[in-house]
């Protein structure tokens, strides 16, 4: 005991009399080994702690100040109470000492045993003792800290204090300059507005203590490494602004005055400051402000010439008016809803009959923004503003004055829209369908284009408002849509109507199935192109023209199962009357794109799943079997073009990848027999040889149909087996090396190296690996070898990591969420490695496979945290703007991880996601904004 004693008097005496530093954490470090405690360290100051010099008193306390941040949590209730009271009597000792003392009570306010009333006591002595804007900032930042630890573990005792804990730290930030202070001080006032402290007398002190600061003008030095940003200030302190209606009486007049500033970032700050707080407002906290705002706001808007500002001036009137529509009415209380409307619609209506004027747009917008409020308020504007523009467009003559009109009542709709409060509410528009489904209509007649587009689009809106069109609407409108689609020769039109299509066939299937369809096929399969004929090339390249838009619908109404019933059948005729000459290469390309855009939206469900296992995909096999078996002799088939074949292929790999297991199993059966033994029996056209063998050398075109075996199975779930697979990689690998058309080659090499990926690890895939490398070896290194290219072909596809990664990350994609999560674990590290890739194509395909996974991570990615980061921190400076803007979607997904997870790296990532914010691309601006704002609120 009399060594140990000894060694800390040593300790002390270095520390305080020999000024060294280092002997603090020795100190710290004999406390926590248990060689003697906190108290006997007190006793050891004991001659410095009572000498006559003050800065002696201040280098004892700064050494117990210094173990207790390292060892307060292993202090007892009792020891803590000793040393509250030793420091709060230090607080009333020499102004150098004051310091130190506050750096210990920070860390007594850590303990997880802090006395009760302490909390109290300590606040009292600080508040009455303290002068906390006389102090250095690091010892402001340790008030700051003590009262966001206190709010933390000692909140009710606070809450007593009444109104006197407010008016302390009123006192305490007053005049506070430093931008690391005042986000903290923001944190204290936010905590105290939103977790109900009672401010009592003091609620102007607080709201004029922290609103001198708004709005935040605070630009941070260059390469500022405690990462305070403007934004991050100006979030905490609107949380704090908009956090109570005591303040609004306060805060609506200070936003009204600051409207007025020349300087944007202050417009725009006010603007969503003002959303915020309405939204926790009632109507009595606006009424006698309603005139002042709405002025601001329709200035706003009516002369902006910024994007930003007449958006955030939209968003405060959609918010002002929410929040007037939540009040409930009494006989004998004003009606600020109808106030507050009253003002819109005096200012902007009579701007709704000068279409040619540019009042009307922003007139438009503010009409809309109040209308998306609420169903209260779009029944009143709807009221004032539908007949007035159902008429203007009845008596203007014009094209572009009806279209304007059209166009702002297409944004009513859509804004109505917005706010309906159920499915089964009728729509505000229900008294005017007749005019609506009459106007539309009528500008689907028109010659004009751009009439007709709008059209298109306010067709669509009204599709999808509850009861706007009757089943004769839905006929009429198919009508006018195929009709357009026939003769209309105009791109932006048949782009329009395919959309419009697409978008009425979801809503209304069984119009699209007994008219739209059939004629659509009618008009495919008359007139078929024959080169030979006397018909002017003119007329040829207008019945193709007609041909792409009728298989381009024929895709964007697929998305109901018995749509996908009656389009799918079309489409594979296409396919199979190009054998006699009736189509051309490309619009067999078209068919078989039309079919992976349907495979690709279409929902799944077992109807289409048999859909594509049962017709589709034998149909396909058996098409391009016939078009293998014609030879390259006479009249050659399109379908045994590579652009035909190749363009098959996603659409057997795309169905086949969302295959329930049992009908995948299904497929990987049929496929494999088929291209192994010649079995034909499941394919529709069964009339074919019996001694059919796709993967010996025969012709080109019977071996090149390898590229549709690498569909079938190298896209099934890793959960379903291939059956016979060694037997298949012995013969894919001998296509590979002998085979002497390209697209034979290649394929065969490409399905080999797929095979092989979905093989487990252990000794069967390194002999399988092992013996192939033996093969490719063997020919590359014979000089009399003629498949040097071939051998080349298929090394390339088996150990370069590009392509492994690039297979991986697609297979990913295609797997159905629930898989994924569950395959995971395992293929985490690949595919961080994947981002690593240079490969372009590989980083795009990894991000959008890991996009959906980042919305509710398993616990494997979360673990990865950090070389998640690190790889998407990376991508964001790629030359490719689709891999800066999927990194920065995944970055911005990763903001939504636990708090604590993700709370480290927030800092890294702000400081990161500075440069995207100055891309010379506006997406991958917009992209870093968002992401960047959701990682300012972390931890806030």
């Amino acid at each position: 005991m009399a060594a140990d004693s000894a060694l800390l008097l040593s300790l002390v005496e270095e520390y305080v009399s020999g000024l060294q530093d280092s002997k603090a954490k020795d100190t710290g470090t004999a406390v926590k080994n248990g060689e003697f405690t906190v108290l006997q360290l007190v006793e050891a100051l004991g001659l410095s702690l009572t000498s006559s010099q003050p800065h002696t008193r201040a280098r004892g306390v700064q050494l117990l100040s210094e173990v207790l941040h390292e060892c307060y949590g292993g202090l007892t209730e009792k020891e803590v109470e000793v040393l509250l009271v030793f420091y709060e009597n230090r607080l009333k000792d020499h102004h150098v000492i004051t310091p130190p003392v506050l750096q210990g009570l920070r860390a007594l306010t850590k303990c997880t045993v802090l006395p009760p009333g302490s909390a109290v006591s300590m606040l009292r002595s600080l508040f009455q003792d303290v002068h906390v804007q006389s102090l250095m900032l690091t010892e402001r930042a340790y008030v700051y800290n003590m009262l966001i630890n206190l709010m933390a573990i000692r909140e009710a005792e606070l809450k007593g204090l009444g109104p006197d804990f407010v008016f302390g730290f009123v006192q305490s930030m007053d005049g506070e300059r430093d931008p690391r202070n005042l986000l903290l001080a923001f944190q204290i006032a936010k905590g105290i507005v939103l977790r109900g402290y009672d401010l009592g007398k003091f609620t102007e002190e607080l709201f004029e203590v922290t609103s001198c600061y708004f709005p935040i003008d605070f630009s941070p030095p260059p390469n500022d490494p405690h990462g305070i940003t403007r934004e991050e200030l100006i979030l905490t302190l609107r949380d704090v602004l908009a956090g109570t209606p005591r303040f609004a009486e306060f805060l609506l007049p200070l936003i009204i005055e600051k409207l007025d500033s020349d300087v944007q970032s202050a417009k725009l700050d006010s603007l969503q400051t003002l959303t915020a707080c309405v939204s926790q407002y009632e109507h009595k906290d606006l009424a006698e402000f309603l005139e002042g705002l709405w002025a601001s706001l329709r200035r706003e808007v009516f002369q902006t010439s910024s994007e930003k500002i007449e958006s955030a001036g939209l968003a405060a009137v959609t918010a002002i008016t929410s929040c007037l529509s939540r009040s409930v009415l009494n006989s004998d209380s004003e009606d600020s809803l109808s106030t507050f409307l009253e003002l819109v619609l005096k200012d902007c209506t009579h701007h709704l009959c000068e279409p040619d004027l540019k009042l009307v747009w922003p007139s438009a917008k503010l009409l809309q923004a109040a209308c998306s409020a609420s169903f209260r308020a779009s029944c009143v504007i709807t009221a004032a503003t539908m007949p007035s523009l159902i008429e203007q467009y009845t008596n203007r003559a014009q094209c572009s004055q009806r279209r304007t009109l059209l166009e702002v009542v297409q944004k009513f709709i859509q804004s109505v829209k917005t706010c309906q409060t159920s499915e089964s509410e009728d729509s505000v528009f229900v008294a005017f369908r007749p005019s609506l489904c009459s106007m539309v209509f009528s500008a689907l007649t028109e010659t004009n284009s751009s009439l007709q587009v709008t059209a298109c689009s306010v067709l669509t809106s009204l599709a999808q408002q509850p009861g706007l069109l009757l089943d004769s609407d839905i006929e009429l409108a198919v009508d006018h849509l195929t009709r357009l689609l026939l003769t209309e020769q105009d791109h932006t039109v048949s782009v329009a109507v395919v959309e419009c299509a697409g978008a009425l066939a979801e809503l209304h299937p069984a119009a699209f199935i007994s008219n739209f369809i059939p004629r659509l096929k009618t008009e495919m399969f008359s007139e078929p192109i024959d080169q030979d004929n006397n018909r002017a090339e003119s007329e040829q390249l207008s019945h193709h023209a007609v041909r792409q838009r009728c298989l381009s619908a024929l895709a964007a109404v697929s998305i109901k199962p018995s749509v996908v019933q009656e389009s799918t059948p079309v489409l594979l005729q296409v396919l199979s009357a190009a054998h006699t000459g009736g189509f051309s290469v490309e619009e067999v390309v078209l068919a078989c794109r039309s079919l992976q855009r349907i495979a690709e939206q279409v929902p799944d469900s077992e109807e289409t799943g048999r859909c594509f296992h049962d017709v589709i995909i034998p149909r396909l096999l058996s098409l391009a079997l016939q078009a293998a078996l014609q030879g390259e002799d006479g009249n050659r088939s399109p379908l045994l073009e590579e652009a035909v074949l190749s363009s098959m292929v996603p659409i057997i790999s795309t169905s086949c990848s969302r295959l329930q297991p049992t009908l995948a199993l299904q497929t990987a059966s049929r496929a494999v027999s088929l291209f192994l033994d010649g079995d034909v029996s499941f394919l529709p056209d069964n009339s074919f040889p019996s001694n059919i063998q796709l993967l010996k050398q025969h012709s080109w075109t019977q071996t090149q149909m390898v590229c549709l075996l690498v569909g079938c199975v190298c896209s099934l779930p890793r959960s379903v087996e291939v059956p016979r697979v060694d037997e298949l990689l012995s013969a894919l690998e001998e296509m590979s090396c002998s085979a002497l058309h390209p697209l034979s080659y290649t394929s065969a090499a490409k399905c080999l190296s797929g095979l092989l990926n979905k093989k487990p690890h252990g000794d069967s895939l390194d002999s399988r690996i092992h013996s192939t490398m033996k093969r490719v070896c063997r020919e590359l290194d014979s000089s009399s070898s003629s498949v040097h290219t071939q051998a080349f072909t298929l090394m390339i596809w088996v150990e370069k990591k590009p392509n492994f990664l690039k297979a991986l990350s697609n297979i990913v994609n295609k797997l159905p969420k629930q898989v994924q999560l569950t395959e995971l674990p395992a293929l985490l590290s690949l595919l961080l490695e994947a981002l690593s890739c240079p490969d372009l194509g590989v980083q795009l395909s990894t991000l959008s496979c890991l996009q959906p996974v980042l919305v509710d991570p398993p616990p494997s990615l979360i673990q990865q945290l950090e070389a998640l980061i690190g790889r998407l921190l990376a991508l964001t400076g790629s030359p490719d703007m689709e891999v800066r803007i999927s990194s920065l979607r995944c970055i911005h997904a990763v903001s939504q991880f636990p708090e604590h997870e993700i709370l480290p790296v927030r800092a890294r990532v702000l400081r990161a996601l500075a440069r995207p914010l100055d891309d010379r691309k506006r997406l991958v601006r917009r992209e870093a904004v968002h992401a960047r704002n959701d990682w300012f609120l972390v931890g806030s």
